[in-house]
């Protein structure tokens, strides 16, 4: 090995500068160019005891796993629960958990059967979750930009799904949008908007169960629509059946908004134009 201290002659004063640039936070190769140091085993002389800056350290992905493993282990885990929840190997769980204590079996081997395949049931379901998120991410980026004709359409659409609608036996030429999406209501404002809708002519009202938080609501809806919660009209309350067993209630259930275009009886004539011109270009697609 070459003499470092002939080629070196102030070794320990090329050491100090090592380890303040080290301390820096200066990388092995950072240093090495700015010290002309180019002999691995010289740098590693000059930095022997000086540990390496945080961020040049590599994480490490089985060093997590093998203390998610110890963790599960010493709750009480099995090697194949481990292996369920972890995904990874039953060779690398046993040398990672080797030194810990077996955990004491206190269910039945039918009882652990069922356990393992409720894991392997959970694990699947996960996956599928995964799958199912990706594929509507991936439909959502089918879409693209939107055009003015295309919301156009999808407003039309929209309206004659969930507004009110004349009919012969009740003549009402009102334009009346509810809905319990605020997605849903978003949509139908931009429609509004795009049809020169001026949000003065819109009226809001909330629509709720009356065992639901009622004030929260309100200022959900408002906030949505941007409005002062004091300018909606008189929230209207659905009476609560006890017998009835509600699934839409929890911290998530704001009701419906409704929403109610001033003097829109001419906008309700040219929606159900619009709405049968669309039908008549569908049935000829049809014959």
């Amino acid at each position: 090995m070459t003499d470092i201290t002939s080629k070196y002659a102030d070794f320990e004063g090329l050491r100090e500068q090592a380890i303040a640039l080290r301390r820096e936070g200066l990388s092995r190769r950072q240093i090495r160019d700015r010290l002309l140091v180019n002999n691995n085993d010289i740098l590693n002389r000059l930095l022997e005891g000086e540990p390496a800056p945080e961020w040049t350290k590599r994480p490490n992905a089985k060093d997590e796993l093998r203390e998610k493993a110890r963790e599960l282990r010493r709750q009480g885990m099995t090697y194949d629960r481990i292996q369920v929840e972890l995904g990874c190997s039953k060779s690398s769980i046993s040398l990672w958990v080797r030194d810990l204590p077996k955990p004491v079996h206190s269910h039945s081997a039918a009882e652990q059967a069922r356990l393992a395949g409720r894991m392997r049931w959970d694990h699947e379901l996960a996956v599928r979750e995964t799958r199912r998120q990706q594929t509507k991410a991936a439909a959502k980026d089918e879409v693209g930009a939107m055009t003015d004709r295309e919301l156009f359409f999808a407003g039309v659409a929209l309206y004659w799904a969930e507004g009110s609608k004349d009919k012969p036996y009740h003549r009402r030429e009102t334009v009346v949008f509810i809905n319990s999406d605020p997605d849903v209501i978003e949509v139908y404002l931009a429609w509004l908007d795009l049809l020169g809708v001026e949000r003065e002519l819109l009226r809001y009202r909330v629509m709720i169960h009356e065992s639901a938080d009622v004030a929260v609501a309100e200022h959900y809806w408002a906030d949505l629509v941007h409005i002062d919660v004091t300018t909606l009209q008189r929230t209207t309350l659905k009476k609560h059946n006890p017998k009835t067993v509600r699934k839409n209630v929890g911290d998530t259930y704001h009701g419906c908004l409704v929403v109610r275009v001033s003097r829109g009886a001419e906008l309700y004539r040219r929606i159900e134009g619009w709405w049968r011109g669309i039908t008549g270009q569908a049935q000829l697609r049809l014959r």
